[in-house]
């Protein structure tokens, strides 16, 4: 039974990287400039070269972060409809599981929205 809430936590974490993706691809690079450590960036940039690739192809970075969240977030509600099991210790592992998927989910989406208002809301808005 706790199978498919394990898959739902994997799920969920596999969303969360995919969205720290977005903040590393335009939240790290803006907040860097705005507090004045251009220098830093670029040497940041130097080091890891593939940041560049991530600021180029935003829109790849957000269209994968969206269908992972979108997959988890189904995936999430889905197992809500499961009971859990009578035995009081996988109960409890059955609740915790379904708890800690939503946190990572939730933490996900926040992550994504934050990336997204960075690389798309921002810059239309200073336009």
């Amino acid at each position: 039974m706790n199978a498919p809430l394990r898959r739902n936590a994997a799920l969920a974490f596999v969303a969360l990287l995919a969205s720290s993706g977005t903040l590393v691809c335009c939240v790290l690079p803006a907040v860097m400039v705005a507090l004045g450590t251009g220098a830093v960036l670029a040497g940041l940039v130097s080091a890891i070269p593939q940041l560049i690739w991530l600021s180029e192809h935003k829109s790849l970075v957000f269209g994968v972060a969206a269908a992972l969240l979108a997959i988890a977030g189904v995936a999430i509600m889905r197992a809500r409809r499961y009971a859990c099991p009578a035995d009081p210790d996988l109960a409890h592992t059955c609740v915790r599981l379904r708890r800690i998927s939503a946190m990572l989910y939730a933490v996900a989406l926040l992550t994504f929205c934050a990336g997204a208002a960075f690389a798309f809301v921002l810059p239309w808005l200073a336009a």
